[in-house]
């Protein structure tokens, strides 16, 4: 499993490279849970990346509880002969961060599934929408690659709204989500230029404003609670392709 790991609200093209920042608030809670040793996958086995920052990578959750691997279990549990999810994420990433982790070339061979979430950081920092779409369009386009040019193939999810975590408190929580509503608008018209598929979990992610369970310990991103919401979305999306 490739896993790359580092700091703030933000995935590299790297195996097994983990990296931890200084922040106490960003960095992420140690997985402690017994490894569960699963019986061997058929040779045919399903492949999966998951590109994306913070929430793809899990910030401040076991690794058990991230999307990726929550949904490839509950995959599993339908006698789909899933590998353990690829992940290319870093808590931090932008849009830029995540172009440059990324190969130019598609992979030998193509994943079959692939799944995009990015733009959080983008809009925190003010980057601007303009170079949103041109980041994100070049993205998509090197996400149906390591598909296989299977446009299909790839699912993307819109981008969660951290306005209703206690992070916000103190900060326009109004035009935050404005925003965030804004660069969604983009990656849903770029999502449907391309013919592929589109995860709504921003709604899901605003329900957090009531129910402080579906939020992680470090206040700011989201727990396995509201990650498992998203991979029970995912698993009829995935399960349907072939």
């Amino acid at each position: 499993m490739k896993i790359a790991l580092i700091t703030s609200l933000m995935i590299g093209w790297a195996a097994a490279c983990i990296k931890h920042n200084a922040n106490p608030v960003m960095a992420a809670s140690p997985d402690t849970t017994a490894t569960v040793i699963q019986p061997p996958l058929p040779k045919d086995s399903l492949t999966y990346l998951a590109l994306g920052d913070s929430y793809t990578i899990g910030q401040s959750v076991p690794v058990r509880e991230r999307y990726p691997t929550q949904v490839v279990t509950l995959l599993r549990a339908d006698n789909m002969p899933y590998n353990d999810p690829d992940i290319i994420a870093v808590t931090g990433w932008t849009t830029a961060d995540l172009l440059a982790a990324l190969p130019d070339t598609a992979p030998s061979s193509p994943y079959h599934i692939v799944s995009l979430l990015i733009g959080v950081n983008n809009q925190y920092l003010g980057l601007g929408q303009s170079l949103y779409r041109d980041q994100f369009t070049v993205l998509l386009q090197r996400s149906i690659r390591m598909a296989g040019n299977r446009p299909s193939h790839v699912i993307v999810l819109s981008i969660p709204d951290y306005s209703v975590t206690p992070f916000a408190r103190g900060r326009n929580r109004a035009t935050i989500a404005a925003e965030i509503d804004s660069f969604n608008v983009i990656n849903r018209e770029i999502s449907l230029a391309y013919q592929v598929r589109y995860i709504d979990v921003t709604g899901e992610s605003r329900k957090a404003a009531s129910d402080p369970s579906l939020i992680a310990g470090d206040s700011l991103h989201f727990s396995g609670k509201e990650y498992a919401i998203w991979a029970a979305m995912m698993r009829p999306l995935m399960a349907s392709i072939h």
